[in-house]
């Protein structure tokens, strides 16, 4: 009886090596997560003691069913973590789940851990209830498997992360690229802008086209959102834009073509602010239009004074047609500082919760009237430092100061 004995464990423990290394070649060889499923669960029914199976493996917040077999009841396929308490003291599992779900064909579970958190759930049947389960060995396979599954999802976690990096940074790129290389500073028209991007990618868009000595266009705009779509979107509205300054269409068409190509790309559901100047030094006429976006500043150096550009039409890309457009225009401009600017500048917060706000910003400029355009950004920098106090801005801020003597 004795040698019988001995044997029946022999046979077992000869069983479980094999469970084992079955198991932990395929780990090895890299298989699909479904591979290693599969194998885990012939290899219960097939060397273990094992009937009927359930193994329900933790994932962002839940118990996902990852193996169902040899049972006939309705079982979720997922199991909020909130629903499962395991009672250590008594051994009993509580599952809070509705009247339709039974566990009851099932006679045992085995939580899986990792020190305090339950990674996995594994309920069982025996085949012949006469023979002992080895609890100890088919936990150490399935915490075996799990830790694999861990693995494998920290794996394809990191993948995607590096993806989206990468994807981020040819963003980040493709929107440096948008940006003007080098600004003019020269007698007849200096130009500085200061850009701080809330992240890597932006969404705040800025240029100067000069067509020729005498005829200058610029440009100020925010896309809704931010991210890689809002870069490619700001990068295909720069590219219509520059092909429509090169077929010297007039603003009015300009802006009607952006808004219904933009309209024609997103449906409708992202819009865009903009700001478009066209300066004519031989006539000394500024043409512009304010699409929804925050009044540039213009600084009359003869007169002393400023005033906001707000004519226009409203948004970019809410419309299939824009509902009204008026071309602003402003004549004798010889000596003139224009600066155009995003919603980052007027919504930075200092420690108190207030905005910087437009009235403040106006303020700052008609105390530093045509002022050189680098003199002018050091001391808004300062201004905005001084203010926020070390307050982080919560959209992209973006500057653009354009002097043309």
């Amino acid at each position: 009886m004795i040698l019988e004995t001995e044997k029946n464990n022999y046979q077992r423990k000869e069983l479980e090596l094999k469970a084992l290394l079955e198991i932990t070649q395929a780990i090895n060889e890299n298989q699909p997560e479904a591979v290693l499923l599969n194998i885990f669960k012939f290899t219960c029914l097939v060397h273990l003691n094992i009937k009927s199976l359930i193994l329900y493996v933790a994932k962002e917040g839940v118990f996902e069913n990852k193996i169902s077999h040899g049972v006939k009841g309705v079982v979720p396929s997922l199991i909020p973590e909130g629903q499962i308490l395991d009672e250590k003291k008594t051994g009993e599992l509580k599952l809070k789940l509705g009247p339709e779900y039974s566990f009851n064909e099932l006679e045992t579970y085995l939580p899986v851990y990792h020190k305090s958190q339950m990674l996995a759930i594994l309920f069982l049947r025996r085949k012949n209830p006469q023979l002992e389960l080895d609890l100890d060995f088919t936990e150490a396979i399935t915490n075996i498997l799990v830790v694999a599954l861990e693995n494998k999802r920290f794996a394809r976690k990191q993948l995607s992360q590096e993806v989206l990096n990468r994807e981020i940074e040819i963003a980040s790129q493709v929107q440096q690229m948008l940006f003007p290389a080098n600004l003019p500073n020269t007698p007849a028209l200096k130009a500085q802008v200061t850009y701080f991007p809330h992240s890597l990618v932006g969404g705040d868009y800025y240029d100067l086209i000069q067509k020729s000595a005498d005829q200058s266009y610029f440009c100020i705009a925010d896309v809704s959102g931010k991210g890689i779509s809002a870069a490619l979107l700001m990068s295909n509205f720069q590219a219509t834009l520059r092909t429509l300054l090169r077929s010297d269409a007039d603003l009015e068409m300009i802006v009607n073509q952006l808004n219904y190509t933009l309209f024609e790309n997103t449906k409708g559901e992202r819009f865009i602010t903009f700001f478009l100047g066209y300066y004519d030094r031989k006539s000394q006429t500024l043409h512009y239009v304010n699409a929804g976006h925050n009044a540039p500043l213009l600084c009359w150096e003869k007169d002393q004074r400023s005033e906001a550009l707000e004519a226009g039409t409203t948004i970019l890309g809410a419309f299939e047609k824009l509902p009204f457009l008026e071309i602003g225009k402003r004549e004798n401009l010889k000596h003139f500082t224009i600066h155009l600017y995003t919603d980052g500048l007027t919504e930075a917060m200092n420690k108190k919760e207030e905005e910087f706000g437009e009235q403040r910003f106006e303020d700052f400029v008609n105390l530093n009237l045509c002022v050189d355009p680098a003199d002018f950004h050091v001391k808004f920098l300062k201004q905005i430092n001084q203010f926020s106090q070390g307050v982080p801005l919560k959209d992209d801020l973006t500057l653009l100061s354009l002097r043309f003597s």
